[in-house]
């Protein structure tokens, strides 16, 4: 997957972004950036919002919420090679109100949220299981999320639908070639 990948806007627009080596990570394209964060801005999700990025890889989806004013992102990536490369992100953008975790993203929100998020990326490799997916999700909205919080969920486009857990309702989904965005949010009584 050739090219650079950069912060689209905000404070740190254009500002570029070292990747994981090897091939552990596939990160989200800037066009499919764009269009989801044009989608999130709209909603007014970004702008002091506390984000969770699981399976961050490089940071670029967290980083890109507090490059637009995000109020805090915590990065959330099991791979060593991954977190070592958003740390170093987050140290060339001097952005202190990131932060990043090495761990598995299950193990993670079975813990304690220091704070609900209001918003929420999982980004999960696309041989990530469907199973597995649907589990997180349950375990992330028992907890984790504020009210008003919205899940973004990023797989293939051959990917079937996530499996949402009654907690969460489905809003939008939208494709760009080969991936798929599905935002979410938790289900009103």
């Amino acid at each position: 997957m050739g090219g650079v990948t950069r912060i689209i806007a905000g404070s740190a627009g254009g500002r570029r972004l070292e990747v994981p080596k090897g091939d552990t990570t596939r990160p989200t394209s800037d066009r499919v950036r764009e269009a989801l964060f044009s989608l999130l801005e709209s909603r007014g999700a970004v702008r002091g919002a506390a984000v969770l990025d699981l399976f961050a890889g490089s940071g670029a989806l967290g980083l890109e919420a507090a490059s637009r004013g995000a109020a805090d992102v915590v990065l959330v990536d099991s791979s060593r090679q991954a977190t070592q490369a958003a740390r170093a992100n987050v140290a060339a953008l001097g952005m202190a109100r990131v932060s990043v975790v090495l761990a598995n993203a299950q193990r993670h929100v079975e813990g304690r949220p220091a704070r609900q998020v209001d918003l929420a990326f999982l980004d999960p490799p696309y041989t990530f299981a469907e199973d597995g997916l649907g589990v997180l999700l349950t375990t992330l909205a028992e907890s984790w999320l504020s009210p008003d919080a919205l899940v973004v969920v990023e797989r293939s486009s051959r990917s079937p639908e996530p499996r949402w857990p009654v907690t969460l309702t489905r809003l939008v989904v939208r494709r760009y070639g080969e991936t798929s965005l599905w935002l979410a949010s938790p289900t009103r009584d």
